[in-house]
């Protein structure tokens, strides 16, 4: 009486190759243009453009917070920038408190810099909506 402990050969055959596929497409080893190739294409492209309804990558932008005090840059007619400053960031005061306010805001935008001329901006009932502030760098 002879008991064989082995596995016939012709069950392990498919195994063998559904593992050598696995195998060649892990490695990368098929030529562009063939049927395993594309088929590796097409599963990368499922998984980079399904996967993000599955699974939170945590990659959402983040809203732009405008900056507390409201200063907008830009440029005027001559290239120099010019501050717009919201008139809520400013206590009112003389002209040298709201200066050095400007100063304080500004400063750390762009450095040292001297005030050329300041304006108030006036909403229709005449109350400072905002300040213009053209600066020169020292």
């Amino acid at each position: 009486m002879d008991i064989s402990t082995t596995v016939p050969d012709a069950a392990s055959l498919p195994m063998n190759a559904v593992w050598r596929t696995i195998r060649s497409y892990v490695l990368w080893q098929h030529e562009r243009g063939t049927l395993h190739y594309d088929i590796m294409v097409t599963l990368i492209l499922i998984f980079v453009f399904a996967t993000p309804y599955w699974i939170n990558y945590n990659d959402k932008p983040v809203s732009a917070n405008p900056h507390p005090t409201d200063v907008v840059v830009t440029a005027d007619a001559e290239g120099r920038l010019l501050y717009q400053i919201s008139a809520s960031a400013i206590a009112p005061g003389d002209d040298g408190s709201v200066q050095d306010q400007l100063l304080r805001i500004i400063q750390p935008i762009s450095g040292e810099v001297s005030i050329v001329k300041y304006e108030g901006m006036l909403d229709r009932k005449g109350k400072i909506q905002s300040y213009r502030v053209w600066v020169r760098r020292e």
